[in-house]
């Protein structure tokens, strides 16, 4: 199967299908012509006119004044590459990798950055043929692009870095020497085209956009478990109390809350409290705040993959090479603080749902097991929740309200969203490990109704506890912890389901 890369939109349900269905990508047509045509008007322009322009033939950054002769153009942009690949920190995950692969070719896909077809088709040998170049997370400032992580991206065309191939890691040297190609040899403005731009910051939102829809919907469904595990009133679920305040995600969770719980004998129980706490009866609220978050973060990246954040911007019918600020994260950074702030606030009313199912109250038993005292029980998974929403506070302040000068002063405000964005996926992650927790508690506290939930709720526990049994007596229940996570991760939703 293929997906072609053309003027098409591309959106994140699109990415979610070429990586479901290990979709390879071919340039379309009209990308080669745009790229050809970018290219082809460049040289005329630089054989023709002696005047500077910016990163083509003068140096970069506070370095921009200085003029580069015609006869070191292509020094000048190898230069780039291997100067600027100053990353440090972890490795980047690989399905990042990818997708910035992905990113990369869709901006220069455009014909407004000057690169040869070449560059962008070996980009494309490299996403086909599972070649990852080897990224960090830490170096970029999140303006001028993401700089040392793009340089990361770019080496393995000069045969320069490592990549990863065949789940090894091995020197690029060896990988063009084993599929017999050549480097590539950067031609003006390559590599500023290569390095400018936002694709790792990008590739970190598209990922975290991803897991952030299905974690909104596990939310949604194991809350529901917990609501009948808690015996809870069904009232504030009703639809006439989110009519009169209809933000659409809240509007969305109460009706998704009634589909899971449709039919379930413990939500038709009489003799309820008449409110519940907070964390169970302001679900809808809450869940909904944080699904109306994502939708406003996922308009943002959809717009960044779908444009060209070079510099300078090449305008074939205009006759004009112009130098801005596209490459800088701000849309990024403030996206990305926004959804690390509110998928934290899932993991947070989560924690104080599982800490309810607990505390021996609606006629559950201490920690949720049979001989309190003797046995610990769920005492300390909700210590590990517990710990995980305090570091996702922690994690949740903004880094777009930062900056620091670079350059000599030439780039004196920078965004700081390539740390948005690693410090987004380590909240989703968390998140994903917090609603574990919640449904081992939620799935054992159901053990002790006498009543079932829905049919739909029945099936899935059933399911579940093939992989997290109920807990007769005290075991180590990190193992429990660690399988329930590996339920989640490996749970496949359709897209209809969760980006509707």
């Amino acid at each position: 199967m293929k997906h072609y890369i053309n003027s098409e939109t591309l959106s994140i349900s699109v990415i979610k299908d070429i990586i479901e269905h290990q979709k390879s990508i071919e340039l379309s047509k009209e990308v080669i012509s745009n790229i050809e045509k970018s290219k082809a008007y460049l040289n005329s322009k630089i054989e023709n006119n002696s005047t500077p322009i910016y990163g083509i033939n003068t140096g970069f950054g506070s370095l921009c004044d200085v003029e580069i002769s015609s006869e070191n153009l292509s020094q000048l942009q190898e230069n780039l590459v291997k100067s600027h690949a100053c990353g440090t920190g972890d490795m980047v995950p690989k399905e990042i990798i990818k997708l910035m692969l992905l990113l990369k070719i869709q901006s220069l896909s455009y014909g407004y950055s000057g690169v040869q077809l070449q560059t962008v088709q070996r980009l494309v040998d490299f996403y086909n043929n599972e070649i990852l170049p080897v990224v960090y997370t830490q170096g970029s400032l999140g303006a001028s692009g993401d700089l040392a992580p793009l340089a990361h991206l770019a080496l393995p065309l000069l045969g320069m870095g490592q990549v990863y191939f065949e789940d090894k890691i091995i020197e690029s040297e060896d990988l063009l020497k084993k599929k017999q190609w050549d480097p590539i040899l950067l031609e003006a403005k390559e590599g500023l085209a290569l390095l400018n731009g936002t694709q790792f910051m990008s590739a970190y939102g598209v990922h975290c956009l991803l897991k952030s829809y299905k974690l909104s919907y596990f939310a949604d469904l194991i809350s529901a478990i917990s609501i009948d595990a808690f015996n809870c009133n069904m009232s504030p679920y009703n639809p006439l109390v989110h009519f009169v305040r209809p933000h659409n995600g809240q509007v969305k969770t109460a009706e998704r809350i009634l589909n899971f719980l449709e039919d379930s004998e413990i939500g038709k129980l009489e003799g309820k409290q008449v409110q519940d706490p907070y964390s169970f009866r302001c679900i809808p609220q809450v869940h909904g705040a944080t699904k109306d978050t994502i939708g406003f973060v996922n308009k943002t990246v959809k717009t960044e993959i779908n444009s060209v954040t070079d510099n300078p911007n090449i305008f074939v019918d205009s006759d004009e090479i112009i130098s801005g600020g596209n490459f800088h994260g701000q849309p990024l950074a403030l996206a990305l603080d926004y959804l690390g702030i509110a998928m934290s606030e899932l993991g947070s009313i989560s924690e104080r749902r599982t800490y309810q199912l607990i505390s021996g109250q609606r006629e559950l038993p201490n920690f949720l097991v049979k001989n309190p005292g003797l046995n610990s029980g769920f005492m300390i998974p909700q210590y590990t929740a517990a710990s995980i929403v305090s570091q996702n506070k922690q994690l949740a302040t903004p880094a777009s309200v930062d900056s620091i000068v670079s350059s000599n002063g030439q780039e004196d405000h920078v965004s700081m969203g390539a740390n948005s964005a690693t410090k987004c996926l380590r909240i989703v992650d968390n998140i994903e490990r917090i609603l574990a927790i919640e449904l081992m508690n939620a799935s054992q506290a159901m053990i002790f109704r006498n009543d079932k939930s829905s049919k739909f709720i029945e099936q899935f526990l059933s399911s579940y506890r093939e992989v997290v049994p109920f807990v007769e007596n005290d075991r180590l229940l990190a193992n429990d912890i660690h399988n329930s996570i590996s339920f989640l991760k490996n749970m496949g939703i359709e897209n209809d389901v969760i980006f509707n």
